[in-house]
């Protein structure tokens, strides 16, 4: 080791530079006269900082102290800017899971920017041919990507937005994928966080009524060996390098990212639109112990990973590795990764990957996990929007409704109950439940329809028009053999798979999305779109487009088509918005009793298409089509923005799956006596044809599958 040794003892030079011996904060922090680094790695035998300068020259700093097992030191004269990397002395003892390495030079795990990408798959493994047999003796300083020492920066400016849950419009996508291709954004910014500050960007999103953008990843993010050995790179970003730092694939200038992505978020607050990130914090990119020695695994493997007896990775993500939620290493650098994009870089949530395994430091799930409850718990994370994604790649980790009560989820029993429905295999009992707020899975005393986050697209699955498109995947262009995604699509392509000009299976295709979108805005819970869904955004089928060429441009990187947007869609579901926002009763914050209200009326009750009040019968018979859902508007349990309660008109909801029917609308003595049309699906815009009032018990034809929404008249 390096005998050029700056020891942190004596008083410092200035306040800006961490107390002396302070083995915190993590990562390297820019002092007066130079910078502090400080590196978990309790096991090693001493750390080296390595300056890179721009020719690829190796300078190696020793930090010689070490506290909680946390090498730090201040290095004089190392400014902002600086590309470094780490060497790691200590045992070789593989099957315990030490597995120190100082030919890898290693990525500081709390670096707040990288520089450079990864290169050959060989240089970066620990070992020569065997994970648990000798060190690998090439030099792996060119083939990883370098830490940058980053300066503190101004924070965003813009008032965070503080939607409420109960208004919550989630609109899920891709940085890259969404502005790609759209002709309104500059050239110069199309698939990058500027892309997301055009004025044209900005106009769509607040005109079509959406409340809260989910990035997919955008920490940095380091393709998968395997997916690297197909020439393809990981297109999603769901293979975490840096828990800190902005992926620089989205940066319209290099090493510009931070900047340029607080400029996104503070463009998207200025429009009223929160901004949350899709985080990935239950694996790392290092994959099994047969991967790459990238960061972690290079400093401390057994407190970053969960490991079995013999050194080998516990998979519980279908990744390679699962990170230990029970370890104060994963926990400090989870919540520490969390903090600094909701204070520093202005974030307004976080939606958790596979979070199943944060609450699975052994086999069994549990709420109150020590991740899980640190970041319930911390007094800046409690304030911001929580989503867990309930479920990993093991049976064990399905938890859908076992979250606490600060944590809404991804319901995906909703998502395959409508997308039943609407393909006529299913009657109509769960779907009630589901647009109702799913209180058999959400419900109790803590909990609100609102922890129900519905969707019936996502990134991973068919678009909407895919859904009504294809009766199968079509992968092939992800390189294995179309053996990746789900078979379990619950789509209907109509008698035609794929495109076509067959004008009857296009009207039979747009009925159908049109039922599945205005299903989901109008149910109770949290909607979440998938970005592209309101204008007819196609992937071909493909229903796992993770990855593409690792050559492949941003505009064919799956990105969205704007030239070819459907305009009578986007009316559609902007109109759907205007509904669900004007109305109250449609995303109430209290689960339905059944109860009398104010009016004295109930404030849920279910009919079938004659009108007459559902039989325990009709709820069992799958072959049931249509359902009237009466909501009252009379005790929404709903509050305005100064805090007073707010009452609303009355709706009645009709959903038809099938051919042309006759209903007659709901009309018990309580009911109202006149309804009038403000929303049918089967139209291309949503527009009814007929906005006239019409008496309740009143026959209406439909003409197939079909929504309806109405709204009461008098009573």
């Amino acid at each position: 080791m390096s005998s050029n040794v700056h020891h942190t003892v004596g008083e410092p030079d200035s306040a800006n530079r961490p107390a002396p011996g302070s083995p915190f904060p993590l990562g390297a922090t820019v002092g007066e006269g130079g910078t502090q680094f400080a590196v978990h790695s309790p096991d090693a035998d001493g750390i080296e900082i390595c300056l890179i300068d721009d020719d690829g020259g190796e300078r190696r700093i020793a930090l010689g102290s070490r506290t909680y097992g946390v090498w730090h030191g201040f290095v004089e004269g190392v400014e902002a800017g600086t590309k470094y990397g780490i060497r790691a002395h200590g045992p070789w003892n593989p099957s315990d899971g030490r597995r120190f390495n100082p030919q890898k030079i290693l990525l500081d795990p709390a670096a707040r920017t990288i520089h450079g990408t990864a290169g050959s798959a060989e240089a970066l493994l620990a070992y020569e041919d065997d994970p648990f047999g000798r060190p690998n003796t090439v030099d792996s300083l060119g083939h990883v990507p370098l830490a940058v020492v980053t300066a503190p920066d101004v924070p965003p400016s813009a008032p965070r937005p503080g939607i409420p849950w109960d208004r919550t419009v989630v609109y899920e996508m891709h940085v890259g994928a969404f502005t790609a291709r759209h002709p309104d954004v500059p050239a110069e910014h199309r698939g990058t966080y500027l892309g997301l500050t055009a004025p044209a960007v900005l106009d769509h999103l607040t005109r079509l009524g959406v409340t809260t953008v989910e990035l997919l990843p955008v920490h940095a993010t380091i393709t998968e060996p395997g997916v690297r050995a197909r020439g393809m790179r990981n297109h999603w970003g769901y293979s975490t390098g840096a828990f800190f730092a902005p992926d620089p694939r989205f940066a319209s200038t290099p090493g510009a990212e931070i900047a340029e992505f607080r400029t996104m978020v503070d463009a998207l607050h200025s429009v009223g639109i929160e901004v949350i990130l899709d985080v990935v914090y239950n694996h790392t990119c290092e994959s099994s112990v047969d991967g790459p020695s990238i960061s972690w695994r290079g400093l401390d493997a057994p407190g970053y990973y969960l490991l079995d007896g013999r050194g080998h990775d516990v998979d519980l993500t279908g990744c390679g590795n699962t990170t230990d939620s029970a370890s104060p290493a994963v926990v400090r650098m989870v919540c520490d990764s969390l903090r600094y994009w909701a204070t520093d870089m202005g974030v307004d949530g976080f939606r958790f990957d596979l979070a199943s395994t944060l609450g699975r430091p052994a086999w069994r799930f549990d709420a109150r996990a020590p991740l899980l409850t640190a970041i319930a718990t911390d007094p800046v994370l409690s304030t911001r929007k929580l989503i867990a994604e309930p479920w990993d790649a093991t049976g064990a980790g399905y938890q859908v409704g076992g979250f606490g009560a600060m944590w809404s989820e991804w319901n995906d029993r909703y998502r395959d109950t409508v997308r039943r429905f609407w393909a006529g295999q299913t009657g109509v009992r769960e779907l009630a439940s589901r647009i109702a707020g799913s209180e058999d899975i959400f419900g109790g005393d803590v909990r609100k329809p609102w922890a129900s986050v519905n969707f019936v697209t996502a990134h991973d699955g068919f678009t909407a028009r895919d859904l009504v498109s294809y009766s199968r995947k079509h992968n092939d262009a992800n390189g294995e053999d179309n053996r990746d995604g789900t078979d379990n699509n619950i789509s209907e392509n109509h008698g035609v798979e794929g495109p076509t000009d067959d004008p009857d299976v296009i009207a039979a295709r747009g009925r159908h999305v049109r039922a599945l979108l205005a299903t989901l805005t109008l149910s109770t819970g949290t909607p979440m779109l998938l970005a592209g869904d309101e204008i007819g955004h196609t992937q071909g089928g493909n229903n796992n487009a993770y990855c593409v060429p690792e050559d492949a441009p941003a505009d064919r990187s799956w990105a969205i088509d704007w030239e070819s947007a459907d305009r009578d869609l986007l009316a559609f579901v902007s109109r759907l918005l205007r509904i669900r926002r004007s109305a109250p009763s449609l995303r109430q914050q209290e689960f339905f009793f059944g109860r009398d209200t104010p009016s004295g009326r109930p404030d849920l009750v279910w009919f079938d298409g004659r009108g007459n009040e559902l039989t325990t019968d009709q709820w069992h018979d799958d072959s049931i089509r249509t359902i009237q859902a009466w909501v009252d508007g009379g005790d929404v349990r709903s509050y305005a923005s100064d805090g007073h309660r707010v009452d609303d008109a009355s709706s009645l909801l009709v959903l038809h799956s099938g051919g042309p029917t006759e209903v007659s609308l709901a009309c018990p003595p309580w009911a109202a006596e006149r309804f009038v049309a403000v929303f049918d699906s089967s139209t291309a815009d949503g527009t009814p044809v007929d906005a006239t009032a019409i008496d309740a018990g009143s026959p209406l034809s439909l003409s197939g599958s079909t929504v309806l929404v109405l709204r009461s008249v008098g009573r």
